[in-house]
C-alpha cells in the first residue's frame, strides 16, 4: 500500500513537470506569433521587434548561470513557484505594459524579461526534479518529459492560430491571458506534489570547481551544445527552406516546416519514453546521430527540394533523443547535481543560438545559398557522435 501511494505521489510530480515544459514552450513560442501585430499596432520597426526573442533567450542564458546558488539555497519547490509566477505575470504584463509606457517597446521588453526569468528557471529545474523521482527507468521519464516541450510548441501554434482565425488577431490579449492560466494552475500543483532530492541526505553534490575538473563534464557540455545546435539549425530555418524550395506561402511553410519538425521530434521522444527500457540509450543516440548527419546531407546536397524537405522531417525525428539523452547520460555518468544541470541547460541554449547562426552566416557569405549553410551545420551531429564514443571510452576506463 505504501509503495502504491509513493508511485501515485511521484507520478503527480512527473505530471507537474510535464506541464512545466509546456509552460516553457509557451514562453518561447507565443510572442513570435505576434511580431507583425506588434509592428502594426504599436508602430515598432520589425528589426527592433526581433530583439524580443534575442532578449528572451539571452536573459534565460543569464538565469541559467546565476540560478545555481539561488536554487541550492531556497530549494526546488520555492524556485519552481517563482518560475511559474514569473511566467504567468509575464503573459499578463504583455497585455498591460505596452500602453503604460510612452514607448510600447519598453513595456514589451519588461514583460518579456519577467517571463524569460521563469523560462530560464524552468529549464534549470524541471530536468533534475524528474531525474530525482524514484522511477525505474529514468531515461524513459527524461525523454517523455522533453517530448512535452514539442507538444506544447505545437499546441501554442495551433490553438493561437485557431483563436486568431475565429476571434481576430486584435483580441490577442485575451489569448495571452488564457496562456497565463496554465502556469498559474501548475503553480498550485507545485505547492502540493512531493519533490525529491538528487543527492542523498546530507550530500550537497558536486561544487562547480569539482565539476570543472571532470573531463567527462566538458565532453557532455560540448555534446549539449551540439544537441541544441543540431535541433535548432534546422528547426529555425525549416519554414524558410519550405518557402524557397517548395515555393509555398509562409503559412504553409510554417505548418509544413517547423510544425512537422516539432511533431516528429516529439514522436521520437515519446517513443523512447514508452519503450526506453528495451533500448540501449547509447545505441539509440548513435543511430539518431547518424540519421541526423544523413538528413543534413539530404537537405544540403540533394538538388530535388522535396528530398531536401524530407531531410528536414528526418532531422526532427533524429534530434528527438539528443537533448534528453545528454541529460540522462550526465545524470548517470557525471552525477553533478543542480550545478551540472544548470550548466547543461546553459550549453544547450548556447547551441540553440549557435546552430541557426552558423547556418545563416554561412548562407549569407555564400550568396544566400541556404543549402551550404546546412552543409556547415553537419559538423554538430558529427561532434555529438564523437562525444558519445568518448563517453563510452571514459566509462570503460572507470570500470
Amino acid at each position: 500500500m505504501m509503495e502504491d501511494t509513493m508511485d501515485k505521489s511521484y507520478n503527480k510530480t512527473l505530471y507537474a513537470c510535464f506541464i512545466g515544459y509546456i509552460v516553457q514552450a509557451i514562453v518561447n513560442n507565443f510572442v513570435p506569433l505576434l511580431f507583425l501585430t506588434f509592428h502594426n499596432s504599436y508602430g515598432i520597426p520589425m528589426a527592433q521587434i526581433t530583439l524580443l526573442i534575442t532578449f528572451n533567450f539571452g536573459l534565460q542564458l543569464f538565469v541559467d548561470i546565476l540560478s545555481v546558488p539561488v536554487v541550492d539555497r531556497i530549494g526546488y519547490r520555492a524556485s519552481m513557484m517563482i518560475a511559474h509566477v514569473c511566467a504567468a505575470l509575464g503573459f499578463i504584463f504583455l497585455t498591460i505594459l505596452p500602453e503604460m509606457f510612452g514607448n510600447a517597446f519598453t513595456g514589451l521588453m519588461i514583460a518579456v524579461a519577467i517571463y524569460a526569468v521563469g523560462g530560464g528557471l524552468l529549464e534549470v529545474l524541471v530536468s533534475p526534479i524528474v531525474e530525482a523521482c524514484p522511477t525505474k527507468n529514468k531515461e524513459k521519464a527524461m525523454s517523455l518529459l522533453h517530448s512535452f516541450y514539442c507538444w506544447g510548441h505545437m499546441a501554442v501554434v495551433f490553438v493561437s492560430t485557431a483563436f486568431f482565425y475565429l476571434f481576430g488577431i486584435e483580441n490577442w490579449k485575451i489569448m495571452a491571458c488564457i496562456w497565463a492560466v496554465i502556469p498559474f494552475v501548475n503553480l498550485i500543483l507545485f505547492t502540493k506534489v512531493p519533490i525529491y532530492s538528487l543527492t542523498d541526505e546530507g550530500d550537497k553534490g558536486m561544487t562547480i570547481t569539482q565539476l570543472f575538473h571532470k573531463k567527462i563534464f566538458w565532453v557532455l557540455m560540448v555534446m549539449m551544445v551540439c544537441a541544441g545546435a543540431s535541433e535548432q539549425a534546422v528547426s529555425q530555418w525549416a519554414s524558410a527552406f519550405a518557402e524557397t524550395g517548395l515555393h509555398v506561402s509562409k503559412t504553409i511553410g510554417d505548418l509544413a516546416g517547423p510544425m512537422l519538425f516539432a511533431f516528429l521530434m516529439g514522436s521520437a521522444r515519446a517513443f523512447y519514453g514508452k519503450y526506453g527500457e528495451r533500448i540501449d540509450l547509447d545505441q539509440f543516440m548513435i543511430v539518431s546521430s547518424i540519421l541526423c548527419i544523413i538528413s543534413y546531407l539530404c537537405i544540403s546536397l540533394m538538388p530535388n527540394p522535396i528530398v531536401g524537405f524530407i531531410g528536414c522531417a528526418l532531422c526532427g525525428l533524429s534530434v528527438g533523443i539528443m537533448w534528453p539523452g545528454v541529460f540522462s547520460k550526465a545524470a548517470s555518468d557525471a552525477k553533478g547535481g543542480t550545478a551540472m544541470f544548470a550548466f547543461l541547460a546553459l550549453a544547450g541554449d548556447v547551441g540553440c543560438a549557435a546552430g541557426p547562426t552558423v547556418v545563416g552566416m554561412v548562407s549569407g557569405t555564400l550568396d544566400n545559398h541556404l543549402n551550404m549553410g546546412f552543409l556547415a551545420g553537419v559538423l554538430f551531429p558529427i561532434l555529438l557522435l564523437l562525444g558519445i564514443y568518448l563517453c563510452q571510452i571514459w566509462k570503460r576506463k572507470c570500470n
